[in-house]
């Protein structure tokens, strides 16, 4: 369960932007929600309609200058990339272009098992091949060490790289980066292929129109991929990129959309996020990144299908490999529950595949709404990848505990360690005193609605109107909205009850409302019943004819203004203040810490309590949330909720899938003494209600 949050813009902001930006009310909306006061603001962080001139980034022209005299020269030139999308997208920028131009260039991109950037090993093996420069794209910023070889061993090099500068720079010839603290470029958030795009131009003089006509379709895919930010000049290098993937004669990009089924299909950030990237990604996971870089290299459309086709299968690989490791997960906390009641999450398994245990811990992390950390132990080193949300930092718990690190680094929401031999229990300990000591509550994982749409809102071409805000990305995030109080007339089921349609009505307009991944038993409503929900609102075509699409986020029923607590708060802000109060109070009891003694009361079900919750449950089970929330609207708080159901987990009565959080009845021959169940002994022991 996410807490929802939902923006209230100012109606005359609203009108402002209407007026001044000529878009439709949601778009208005959204853009005000967003925090944009006036059609100033947005054109300037949304309306970029060029790049700006590669040379105001320092260092570009003394990089140009060092590379047209390597070309001019004879020299060998070798480009240094990385494994994943952005790597190797910039790796075949540079390379073809000064191919074309007639270099003596060849490149290197480092294979996952060697690790992040210049690395010694390969630095030897490039000055074997009698390079004399080497050109890094998408990583170099951090190799002080390395970059001093370089020039040991003869040769020179120059940096290109996005990522934040350390307490130095590295020897080079140029370091072309717009975090270095002392480059004053206008904009910052491009990705490594973005910086060789615009290197690119530099060495063509500035000029951007063959970069960006040979080269604008590579960027925006690494730029959706790396998933920087979607303002500024990352939204017009997005939009006229997916333009050329849309026409594109590249074999590469025919070949890649054939494969993911989008030949006929309209190319989105999602298109390119959810299927090209995942496949040019697979090549550095499973496989060699070299790969997919011979791959947007190759001329011949048929030579280009196989290689694509060898990405698909490596593709289908790390998804099975993937699902087979979030599959032992769930069978350890199944075994185990007491993995999943911490401040956090902390796994360590033996030979997990390093090269999708960061994508495994996003998804235990959405999973369970907790920071998580994800582990690997293989060949006697321990190496592990987290992702977190809200305000817990990564980068904040690995440096607290860092006394038991061999390595690390990152970002507030996402890292990479290494673990020193012996110390996984010890790092597992200080990554919960860190989150307990800056953490009174953990932050909930959160779902953002724009704005509260209103029943004349939901027309076609008032929809239609959010066009103008794609491409959607980081910081410019594809809209929620918020539909209070709708009533729903109808539920159907669709693809044999994996999915429900509803029918809704809100006001006096009528509409549909996909709940995708939910059946029509496992919804939180019924027919009649009035709902909160947070959608997302599209155009359906079919058949020439055109309608308005609703897809569900979440849903809530309605509670009337009678059951709130704080009559100052909308009825789902006081159900998810609740919910997450009593959770996190309900897993520090769990875990043996103290609470308030006027917490245990409280908290202590009724044997009428449990039995209710145990007869609620249908025969082919229920997701715990649902069941709660049917409960919730009946007086019962999730406290004594998750009590109870702890109890009969215990006693053997019910199973809890951590899968999908279904609880089901287990059959029986026997009575079980709920009284023995642990949980309420312990508690009966604090309330003093203890029957000893």
């Amino acid at each position: 369960m996410k807490k929802w949050s939902v923006g209230s813009p100012e109606k005359s902001v609203i009108s402002s932007l209407m007026l001044g930006c000529g878009v439709s009310s949601l778009a208005a909306a959204v853009l005000a929600a967003k925090g944009y006061s006036s059609p100033d603001s947005v054109i300037k962080s949304l309306n970029a309609d060029e790049l700006s001139d590669p040379f105001l980034i320092k260092d570009m022209q003394e990089a140009a200058d060092t590379i047209n005299s390597a070309i001019d020269n004879g020299e060998r030139i070798c480009i240094y990339g990385d494994y994943d999308c952005d790597g190797i997208m910039s790796t075949v920028i540079l390379y073809s272009y000064m191919l074309e131009a007639g270099a003596d260039v060849t490149y290197y991109i480092p294979e996952r098992s060697e690790g992040y950037g210049l690395n010694m090993k390969a630095v030897d093996r490039i000055s074997d091949d009698s390079v004399s420069l080497i050109i890094t794209v998408d990583n170099g910023i951090s190799a002080i060490p390395e970059a001093e070889y370089i020039y040991a061993l003869g040769m020179k090099l120059v940096v290109t790289d996005h990522h934040q500068q350390g307490e130095q720079l590295p020897r080079a010839e140029a370091v072309v980066d717009p975090h270095r603290h002392d480059c004053f470029s206008t904009f910052k958030y491009m990705c490594g292929a973005g910086i060789a795009l615009k290197l690119v131009a530099a060495l063509d003089g500035g000029d951007y129109t063959m970069a960006l006509e040979q080269f604008g379709d590579l960027a925006a895919i690494a730029t959706v991929a790396d998933i920087v930010s979607l303002k500024g000049e990352n939204r017009f290098l997005v939009s006229y990129g997916m333009e050329l993937i849309r026409n594109s004669d590249r074999p590469a990009i025919m070949a890649l959309k054939e494969v993911c089924g989008l030949t006929d299909k309209p190319i989105d950030t999602r298109s390119i996020g959810f299927s090209i990237a995942p496949r040019i990604n697979a090549s550095g996971r499973f496989g060699t990144p070299r790969a997919a870089a011979e791959l947007f290299l190759c001329e011949d459309y048929d030579e280009a299908l196989e290689a694509a086709r060898e990405l698909d299968k490596l593709n289908n690989l790390r998804k099975e490999t993937e699902n087979r490791i979030i599959s032992e997960i769930y069978s350890l906390i199944d075994e185990e529950p007491s993995l999943i009641r911490g401040r956090l999450i902390f796994l360590c398994g033996k030979d997990w595949h390093h090269g999708v245990i960061g994508i495994v811990a996003s998804k235990i992390a959405e999973q369970f709404g907790k920071p998580c950390f994800i582990a690997s132990e293989a060949e006697g080193e321990i190496r592990g990848s987290a992702r977190s949300f809200g305000g817990f930092s990564v980068f904040g718990a690995l440096s607290y505990a860092s006394e038991v690190l061999e390595k690390f680094g990152g970002h507030p929401s996402a890292g990479g360690f290494t673990i020193k031999e012996g110390c996984a229990e010890q790092f597992g300990r200080l990554l919960e005193k860190y989150a307990a000591e800056n953490h009174s509550s953990m932050p909930a994982p959160e779902l953002k609605a724009d704005h509260t749409v209103l029943p004349q809102e939901l027309t076609i071409q008032n929809i239609e109107g959010l066009n103008v805000l794609e491409p959607f990305g980081t910081d410019n995030e594809k809209p929620l909205f918020f539909i209070e109080n709708a009533v729903i007339t109808d539920i159907y089921p669709l693809a044999d009850g994996a999915h429900s349609k509803l029918r809704i009505r809100i006001g006096s307009v009528q509409a549909d409302a996909l709940v995708f991944r939910t059946s029509p038993s496992d919804l939180c409503v019924s027919k009649g019943e009035s709902c909160d929900m947070i959608v997302s609102l599209g155009v359906n075509e079919f058949r020439g004819s055109s309608s308005v699409n609703i897809v569900v986020s979440d849903i809530l029923p309605h509670f009337p203004d009678e059951r709130k607590k704080n009559k100052s708060l909308s009825s789902h802000e006081d159900f998810h203040n609740t919910f997450f109060a009593a959770k996190s109070a309900f897993e520090s009891f769990l875990r043996g810490e103290e609470l308030p003694k006027n917490f245990y009361p409280s908290m202590e079900p009724s044997r009428e309590d449990v039995v209710r919750i145990y007869k609620s449950i249908p025969d082919n089970g229920i997701c715990a949330d649902s069941l709660y929330i049917n409960l919730f609207g009946k007086g019962m708080n999730y406290c004594k909720f998750s009590v109870s159901a702890e109890a009969l987990r215990q006693l053997g009565l019910i199973t809890i899938s951590s899968s999908d959080s279904r609880i089901r009845r287990v059959k029986v021959s026997q009575k079980a003494d709920l009284d023995s169940a642990p949980i309420l002994v312990s508690l009966r022991k604090l309330t003093g209600h203890s029957k000893d």
